[in-house]
């Protein structure tokens, strides 16, 4: 046995353990990418799909970190783990996330059935990479009982989560009034559950009455047939609704487990995840043949000689040759 795998080996039997550092050291390699890693982020696989995965997104400034911060203190009263991904904005220049969500959550990180890991998008579409899905194998492996996931907020891209939670919560703040209805219908209609921050403000009403009348004219989710999305209001400030927001999001995991829905869900999270990590091998791929094949074809497009949709067709011929 080789020292990396025998290191991967007493690595990931810490992770089981629940060990904190040794989280932290897995969720690194998750990042990193290497290939040398795949064997040990493999065998973490095989040991989740128990966590209840939750997504959290919303408009820029809903106040979705905020109440993150109350769901896991409600969630800690029951006894249950919660791990955290707070997905920020990548940097241009460095590729690291910017925002640092866990400096808002600083009152959490005394708890050891608490872990928070703040994370870039990489540019991914909708905000989620690779990496964040495999940060949540890493926490279900773990024994964390709930994942949630915070993301970017950036509008139609947000959809994205869809394919990557078992449980949707839109969060809406107060003061959109009639701009609600400019929010691109695809991220209203990906919720489970719309929960309205902040609304110990004088406007709340507005905005809680917007979403009713919006449902009530039959947007739905068109995540689930039977499920119909709840309003939830409420002030992580004055700590109201909370607890309303924790019975919804439970109320909702019983739902999936008793209609069968939750399989589904699982299933279309495994199609998106398998077909996230094709797209790395053949960006992989690409990335290899920039100076080779690549550059003749750059050259040819850049002559007339041949358009870029033909380029693509020629760039990829031979991709379904085994990668070494």
């Amino acid at each position: 046995m080789s020292d990396k795998k025998k290191n991967n080996d007493e690595l990931i039997k810490l992770v089981l353990e629940g060990q904190p550092r040794a989280i932290a050291r897995m969720m690194s390699k998750a990042e990193t990418g290497n290939p040398d890693d795949r064997i040990a982020m493999a065998k973490i696989f095989r040991h989740s799909g128990r966590a209840h995965v939750i997504g959290l997104t919303g408009v820029p400034g809903s106040g979705k970190s905020t109440m993150v911060r109350s769901l896991t203190l409600e969630f800690r009263k029951t006894g249950r783990k919660v791990g955290i991904i707070a997905v920020d904005p990548s940097s241009p220049f460095s590729g690291g996330s910017i925002l640092g969500d866990r400096v808002r959550m600083n009152d959490l990180t005394g708890d050891d059935g608490v872990f928070i890991r703040s994370m870039a998008t990489g540019g991914a579409l909708g905000g989620l990479a690779r990496p964040a899905l495999d940060t949540v194998d890493v926490l279900d492996a773990a024994g964390f009982d709930i994942v949630l996931i915070e993301t970017v907020g950036v509008g139609q891209d947000e959809v994205d989560i869809v394919s990557a939670a078992h449980t949707v919560v839109v969060v809406s703040a107060p003061g959109l009034g009639d701009e609600i209805q400019a929010i691109k219908a695809g991220v209203l209609e990906i919720a489970d559950i719309h929960a309205v921050s902040k609304c110990d403000r004088d406007d709340a009403p507005r905005t809680i009455a917007d979403l009713q009348g919006m449902l009530s004219l039959g947007r739905h989710t068109m995540r689930s047939r039977e499920w119909k999305p709840v309003v939830i209001p409420t002030s992580s400030e004055r700590g109201e609704g909370i607890e309303d927001l924790v019975a919804a999001i439970d109320a909702h995991l019983e739902h999936l487990n008793k209609s069968g829905e939750m399989e589904m869900r699982k299933r279309r999270i495994a199609e998106m995840r398998i077909l996230k990590s094709a797209e790395d091998v053949v960006r992989e791929r690409l990335r290899k043949q920039r100076d080779g094949k690549l550059a003749v074809l750059l050259d040819k497009a850049m002559n007339r000689t041949i358009d870029p949709h033909s380029a693509a067709l020629e760039l990829l011929d031979g991709f379904n040759e085994k990668d070494g």
